[in-house]
C-alpha cells in the first residue's frame, strides 16, 4: 500500500512555512533542500521539514494540505510544536 504525506517546510523557528503534498516525501525533501522544485521554497528558503503526517490516499492528503493552508499562523505553529517543540530539521530521520 502506497502512502501519501502532507508536510510543512520552515526556514527557521516561527519563521517562514511551507505546506505541502507528496507521495514520496524523502524525494520531495531532497528536491526541496537542492532547489530543484524553486519557487516559494526556493525564494524564502524553507528547506527544514518541522512536521509531517501519512494519509492512505491522495486525496485525503490533498484535502489535509488545503485544510492546514487555510489555519491561522498560530495553530500552524501549535501543530508543529506539539509533535516538534525544537523545530528539528526531521528529514535526516527519514534517510535511516
Amino acid at each position: 500500500m502506497k502512502n501519501y504525506y502532507v508536510y510543512i517546510l520552515a526556514n527557521r523557528k516561527n519563521g517562514t512555512l511551507y505546506i505541502g503534498a507528496t507521495n514520496d516525501i524523502v524525494r520531495r525533501v531532497y528536491q526541496h533542500k537542492n532547489g530543484i522544485t524553486g519557487g516559494f521554497v526556493g525564494k524564502y528558503g524553507a528547506t527544514k521539514l518541522v512536521w509531517f503526517e501519512d494519509a492512505p490516499k491522495i486525496a485525503g492528503a490533498i484535502q489535509r494540505e488545503k485544510r492546514l493552508k487555510k489555519w491561522s499562523r498560530a495553530w500552524k505553529i501549535n501543530l508543529i510544536e506539539t509533535q516538534n517543540p525544537d523545530w528539528v530539521d526531521l528529514y535526516p530521520g527519514l534517510l535511516c
